[in-house]
């Protein structure tokens, strides 16, 4: 069954209220939504999971590694943050169990049919985890709320506005001082889902001449970093840089954030809530329970930050072997809980709505 209505998405501070009166009303007798982190079965959990990809979703892996080898520590997570790309890429050559990815698998690159290969007896489901926020940070020293459309972002990206008082970021900002420094664009230099989801936001809204991809396009040109962590470090140690992360890393960091104008002109500070309302535009995509979200980009709704990603666990929904399956469905029935989620929000992450996260528990469940 294709799922094509729109996600009813609650504010931020009303998904938290699950933990208080949620259940997830999936039939069974277990109230999965609070349910610790540990052997559904019975016993005690031993092994490894390795699982590999997105650097955006790092900072919450490293929290729920922490809270759940707490429950049960005879399991090892071993979680390396190499990007999506990679991560992908390691999941359909069989040496992950999972992969962290900001995008699902790509039809046009055949990776659907491979992860579904590499599964061998089910398919590969795409997992929606966590809404990373992306925030197009800057380094200019005595310019504070700054506010940037998508057309000057785009021409900031592809080398075309060179100057951080050029007359598009002066229409922008009329009322800002703005010096003639030289802008240095920083992108990713890896393979990254958060580039592949900031160019489909530019493809959307920004007239970028560039198909979406992991891969920074090399005729853009500007300054490569990598993983988040290093677009970070080089964003806050070198004034008149811009680039895009994820808010968690943004944060983090302490960088200054700029407000964009989504598709009715507002330019929008980001907070969990904005971009929240974002993603009340996303449709899911995937058939069953491959949970592939579409997000609009070009969102008209009032007070909503239009760059969003949701990062995703890739897995097999049968077809692991009978100790990785045992460790991944209950590391994701962790991840998908309550508890698990509310340990997002401090993180600079976005829980998932409640519409969205009882349709992932259903899908964590049935991975066997």
């Amino acid at each position: 069954m294709k799922y094509a209505g729109r996600l009813a998405v609650a504010a931020i501070a009303g998904v938290l209220s699950l933990a208080a009166c949620g259940t997830d009303n999936n039939g069974g007798g277990t109230d999965t939504a609070s349910a610790p982190a540990s052997n559904a079965g019975g016993g005690a959990l031993s092994g490894t999971i390795n699982a590999a990809g997105s650097s955006a979703q790092a900072n919450a892996i490293a929290e729920w590694k922490k809270s759940f080898q707490s429950s049960n520590p005879g399991v090892s997570i071993n979680y390396q943050p190499s990007g999506s790309g990679a991560g992908v890429q390691a999941f359909i050559q069989g040496t992950v169990a999972f992969a962290g990815s900001d995008s699902a698998l790509k039809d046009d690159k055949g990776e659907p049919a491979q992860a579904d290969a590499r599964c061998k007896t089910g398919k590969a489901i795409n997992l929606p985890m966590v809404i990373g926020p992306v925030a197009v940070v800057y380094n200019l020293p005595g310019v504070d709320n700054l506010q940037l459309s998508p057309a000057t972002i785009g021409g900031i990206f592809n080398s075309q506005i060179t100057k951080w008082d050029d007359a598009a970021i002066k229409k922008d900002n009329p009322d800002a001082k703005l010096p003639s420094t030289a802008i240095q664009a920083v992108h990713r230099s890896d393979e990254s889902g958060t580039s592949d989801n900031f160019t489909k936001f530019l493809k959307a809204t920004a007239e970028w001449p560039y198909e979406p991809a992991k891969a920074w396009p090399a005729e853009a040109k500007g300054t490569g970093a990598k993983g988040s962590d290093g677009i970070a470090q080089t964003v806050k140690g070198t004034e008149g840089t811009i680039s895009y992360v994820e808010l968690s890393y943004a944060e983090n960091s302490s960088l200054t954030k700029a407000k964009v104008s989504n598709g009715s002109g507002e330019f929008v500070e980001l907070t969990p809530e904005s971009a929240a309302k974002t993603v009340e535009a996303a449709e899911i995509k995937g058939t069953g329970n491959d949970l592939k979200l579409s997000i609009d980009y070009a969102t008209k709704t009032a007070g909503a930050y239009p760059i969003v990603l949701v990062t995703y666990e890739i897995t097999c929904e049968k077809g692991l072997s009978a100790d990785d399956s045992k460790l991944v469905k209950t590391f994701l029935t962790y991840t998908a809980s309550d508890e698990g989620q509310q340990a997002l929000t401090s993180l600079g992450y976005a829980p998932l709505p409640a519409s969205l996260v009882t349709k992932v528990r259903t899908a964590v469940e049935a991975i066997s």
